[in-house]
């Protein structure tokens, strides 16, 4: 072979090379990654991080678990903060986010059209990605088949009631939803009416419900509906097998308008965010059908997304009429539902 035609040959092979070496560098530079600051338990987000991963081009999900303080964790860290999405759990926690002032606008026709309005801040700073529904765990073989969150005073069930701390974000809520309903002096009539059903001291968590069921402690009880799907879904023979197994979930409605109480989790764009494109692309997958369908059938959440097939256990709650009151509404009143808790001394 020629020397100069074995030049060119060697030239053509190191360009080739070049190239390649430049493509690759460019779609890891294209993929990028995003940080996801969340009140999550991480083993409940991974397989929704991992499947965006896959069909998001390779973008890398660096996840920081923040039990406590995710607000001022980020006013901290200010302008130089590398949080890209922050993540949480009810709806209040969301709506302090906004107030602090560390979140931004996002607007996004995927989300507006996944979500309705009132799963979303109008301003586009958060975004609800699942719902949990607040529910009547029974005794399973109580003659029970629909009931108001109303009903929860009824004399009828003086002593028979259990329920975790009414200051819990989860009661505050619910609490909060019955002032909006039906107005504050109704709400205290009926936060004292339930008060003086209880069997026990309000506290503990809302699986404590379902074990003192068990236990003969209560009839009753008020508490999160993905735990029925944890519950009945867990090991047989293991304690959560049977305190799941003791209960019928039944999803209680307001008197007024017919509608269940949910609370969300959801999330908001940081505001100092170093990668806000993808940050959006990971919201933007998370209301979609496949990482709905995660939410659903992993993690026992209702999707947002009503086409979204559910687990088993939790289709056999049936249809969720969800209450039309805004989330960001009933969360103006938790301040008001807080100090009803204390006046009631519903905790003591």
């Amino acid at each position: 072979m020629k020397p100069a035609r074995m030049s060119l040959l060697r030239f053509l092979a190191r360009l080739g090379a070049l190239l390649a070496t430049t493509s690759m560098a460019g779609l890891a530079m294209a993929a990028g990654e995003v940080n996801l600051y969340t009140t999550r338990e991480p083993a409940l987000i991974q397989p929704l991080i991992d499947a965006f991963t896959r069909e998001q081009g390779g973008i890398k999900v660096n996840t920081v678990f923040i039990k406590d303080g995710l607000l001022e964790r980020v006013r901290a860290e200010g302008a130089r903060s590398p949080a890209d999405v922050l993540m949480a759990v009810d709806i209040g926690n969301l709506i302090d986010l906004v107030g602090g002032g560390v979140t931004q606008p996002v607007a996004s026709a995927t989300l507006e059209s996944a979500l309705p309005a009132n799963l979303r801040d109008p301003q586009g700073h958060w975004f609800a990605l699942s719902l949990r529904d607040r529910v009547l765990y029974a005794d399973k073989d109580l003659p029970i088949t629909r009931f108001t969150y109303e009903e929860l005073a009824d004399p009828r069930w003086k002593g028979k009631v259990c329920i975790r701390s009414g200051q819990h974000p989860y009661n505050t809520s619910l609490i909060a939803a019955m002032i909006v309903n039906n107005g504050e002096a109704e709400a205290e009539r009926w936060l004292r009416g339930v008060k003086a059903n209880l069997a026990r001291k309000a506290a503990g968590g809302d699986r404590d419900v379902a074990r003192d069921i068990l236990g003969g402690i209560c009839d009753i009880g008020i508490a999160n509906s993905y735990y029925v799907g944890q519950m009945k879904n867990a090991t047989a023979g293991s304690d959560a097998r049977k305190w799941g197994d003791a209960i019928k979930a039944i999803r209680p409605t307001f008197a007024k308008t017919g509608g269940t109480h949910v609370n969300i989790s959801g999330a908001a764009v940081a505001v100092h965010a170093p990668n806000k494109d993808n940050a959006i692309r990971l919201l933007e997958y998370l209301v979609s059908e496949p990482a709905q369908a995660i939410y659903a059938q992993g993690n026992y959440e209702y999707p947002i997304r009503a086409n979204v097939s559910q687990n088993p256990v939790m289709s056999a709650l049936g249809p969720m009429k969800v209450d039309s009151l805004s989330v960001a509404e009933i969360a103006r009143y938790r301040r008001q539902a807080s100090q009803l808790v204390d006046k009631v001394g519903f905790d003591n």
